[in-house]
C-alpha cells in the first residue's frame, strides 16, 4: 500500500508537468493561428522570421539543430514560437551561469601532472590524441589508480556494500534512478548505521528518473536518517523553457575519497536482476581506487554545488588519502547541456572511432546516431576495422528501438557488424579499442546523452580492465543474434513507415 501510494504521488506530479506544457503547447498554436487569421502581416513578418532560422540552424551544422528545421518548416511560425520557447540555447541564463561557476571551482581544484601526459604520449602516440583532448576541457589523466570491471550489477552491489560499509569519513552518492526494493533498502541500512557512527553521508539524485519513490515521505525519511540529500532539476520548474528535458544521468558513489564507481547502473532491482524486467539485466560499472578517484569526487561536488545552488564546500576536504602502485591510466570524464556546442564525451568516442586500428566494439541500450557519427562507423569499417556495436534484443522503450533499428541500414551496408543481445535487455555503455584503451559510463550512444544529459565516464588505457571489457563483449556477442543486411531490409511496411516518421523526432527521443 506504501509502495502504491508513492507511485500514485510520482504519477500526480508527471501527470500535473505533462498538463502545463500541453497547455504551452496549445496556447502558443491558438496564438499562430490568430496571428494567420487577425494579424495577417504579424504572420507575415514571422514567417520571415522563420525562414532567416531555419538558413542559421543550417549553419549552425549541429545535427541536433536539423530536428527543429524540420519543426519551423512544417509549421513555420508555431516552430518559430517553439524553438524561442525550448529549442535555443540561453547561454546567460541563471542555469549555465551557475553551471560555469561550479565547473571553473572544480578546475582550480584539480591538477594535471605533466608526467604522466608524457608518459603517456610515449606508450600510445595513437591515442594520446583522445586524452589530450579530455586534459583540454579540464579532465586529467591519473596513474596509481587500480580498476575492477564488473560485468554484471550484482558484482557491483556486491562490492560496493562491502565498501559502504567500510566507510570512515563520508560517503557520496549520485544516480539518476532510486527506486524501492531490495537493494534500495540495503543501501539504506548501511547508510544509517554509518550516519550513527558520524560518517557524512551525502545523496544526489535525479526528480524525473526517480519520480515514484521522491515523495514528500521519503524526503523526510531521509532527512530524520541524516541524509544530505539534492534533487537536480525538480521537474516542476522551468517547464516554460523545456529545462526539465535536461536531466542528470550520472552514476557515481565515493566512499571517503579513496574508492569510487561508475558505469550504468542505477539504484534499483532490475540492475542486479533481483527481479526480472525485459528479460535478463546485462549492465556493467568500474570501481576506482587510488589517485583517479579524485576526478569522479570532483565531478560529484560540482554537480551537488549545481544542484543545491548555495552551498560552497571545501573540495580539498575530499581528496584521495593513498595512491595504488598499479599500471595503467584512468581519466574521469563529464558532459551536460551546458557545454553545447562543445561536448567532451561525444568528442571523445568519436575520437576513438576515429584512431581505432583494429578493432572497436561498443554496447549501447540505444543507437540514435547524429550523421557525423554514422559516418566515422562506416569510415572505420571500410578502411578494415572490424567494428561491432551490441544493442537490445528486448527493449524497454519501443519508439526508441524502432529509431535504433532503422539506424541499423547504412552501418550494415559500410561493414559495421551489429548484434542484438537475446537474453534481454542490455544498458551496459562501454566502448573498448585495440586492446589499450576503453571507456565505461553512463553514456548511451544517442542524442539524449550527446547533448541533453549530464553524464559521465572513465576513460581507461594499459590496466587490466580493458582487456576485461573487451573479453566480456566478447563473451556477451555468443549470446547475441546478428542482424544481417538482409534481413533488415526485408522489415514490414508498417514497421518501416514508423521507424521512418519516428526518425525526425529522435533528437528529442
Amino acid at each position: 500500500m506504501n509502495l502504491l501510494r508513492k507511485r500514485h504521488a510520482g504519477i500526480t506530479r508527471a501527470a500535473t508537468v505533462g498538463i502545463a506544457v500541453l497547455l504551452q503547447l496549445a496556447a502558443t498554436f491558438l496564438v499562430a493561428l490568430l496571428l494567420q487569421e487577425y494579424a495577417s502581416w504579424f504572420y507575415l513578418v514571422f514567417q520571415i522570421f522563420s525562414i532567416f532560422l531555419v538558413f542559421m540552424l543550417v549553419n549552425d551544422g549541429q545535427s541536433y539543430k536539423f530536428f527543429w528545421v524540420i519543426i519551423v518548416l512544417l509549421l513555420p511560425v508555431f516552430g518559430f514560437f517553439l524553438y524561442f520557447m525550448w529549442g535555443r540555447k540561453r547561454t546567460n541564463s541563471r542555469e549555465y551561469r551557475r553551471f560555469r561557476e561550479v565547473t571553473q571551482k572544480g578546475q582550480k581544484n584539480k591538477h594535471q601532472d605533466k608526467d604522466i601526459i608524457q608518459e603517456f604520449r610515449e606508450m600510445h602516440p595513437n591515442k594520446a590524441q583522445i586524452s589530450q583532448l579530455l586534459i583540454n576541457y579540464g579532465f586529467p589523466l591519473y596513474k596509481n589508480t587500480a580498476v575492477i570491471y564488473y560485468d554484471v550489477g550484482e558484482k557491483k552491489f556486491a562490492a560496493l556494500f562491502d565498501d559502504l560499509r567500510a566507510a570512515q569519513k563520508f560517503i557520496f552518492l549520485e544516480y539518476f534512478i532510486i527506486s524501492e526494493g531490495q537493494i534500495w533498502s540495503s543501501i539504506k541500512e548501511i547508510l544509517a548505521e554509518k550516519i550513527q557512527e558520524g560518517v557524512e553521508v551525502r545523496l544526489l539524485f535525479d526528480d524525473f528518473g526517480s519520480l515514484m519513490i521522491n515523495t514528500e515521505e521519503f524526503r523526510h525519511e531521509l532527512a530524520i536518517m541524516g541524509v544530505r540529500f539534492g534533487i537536480f532539476s525538480p521537474i516542476h520548474e522551468g517547464t516554460s523553457r523545456l529545462t526539465f528535458n535536461y536531466r542528470n544521468h550520472q552514476k557515481i558513489a565515493i566512499i571517503d575519497g579513496n574508492i569510487g564507481y561508475t558505469g550504468g547502473i542505477n539504484i534499483g532491482d532490475e540492475y542486479a536482476n533481483v527481479h526480472e524486467r525485459f528479460g535478463h539485466w546485462k549492465d556493467t560499472a568500474v570501481r576506482l581506487e587510488g589517485d583517479g578517484v579524485w576526478g569522479l569526487t570532483c565531478i560529484f561536488l560540482e554537480m551537488w554545488e549545481f544542484s543545491k545552488g548555495y552551498e560552497d564546500l571545501d573540495y580539498k576536504a575530499y581528496k584521495p588519502e593513498y595512491s595504488v602502485d598499479t599500471i595503467g591510466y584512468v581519466q574521469p570524464m563529464a558532459d551536460g547541456p551546458a557545454n553545447n556546442p562543445n561536448n567532451p564525451i561525444e568528442e571523445t568516442y568519436t575520437h576513438m572511432i576515429n584512431k581505432a586500428r583494429d578493432y572497436i566494439y561498443c554496447t549501447t541500450p540505444y543507437l540514435v546516431l547524429d550523421q557525423k557519427m554514422v559516418s566515422d562507423l562506416c569510415r572505420a569499417a571500410r578502411s578494415g576495422v572490424d567494428v561491432r556495436i551490441i544493442t537490445p534484443r528486448i527493449y524497454d522503450k519501443w519508439y526508441v528501438y524502432m529509431v535504433t533499428v532503422s539506424n541499423y541500414g547504412t552501418l550494415l551496408k559500410n561493414g559495421v557488424k551489429i548484434y542484438e543481445y537475446a537474453p534481454g535487455f542490455i544498458h551496459s555503455k562501454t566502448v573498448v579499442s585495440d586492446d589499450e584503451c576503453a571507456i565505461c559510463g553512463s553514456i548511451n550512444m544517442d542524442y539524449r546523452s550527446f547533448y541533453l544529459h549530464y553524464e559521465c565516464g572513465v576513460f581507461m588505457s594499459e590496466n587490466q580492465a580493458v582487456l576485461d571489457i573487451r573479453d566480456d563483449i566478447l563473451g556477451t556477442i555468443k549470446k547475441c543474434e546478428r542482424i544481417s543486411y538482409d534481413a533488415w531490409k526485408k522489415r514490414p511496411l508498417p514497421q518501416r513507415m514508423i521507424q521512418w516518421c519516428l526518425r525526425i523526432f529522435s533528437p528529442i527521443l
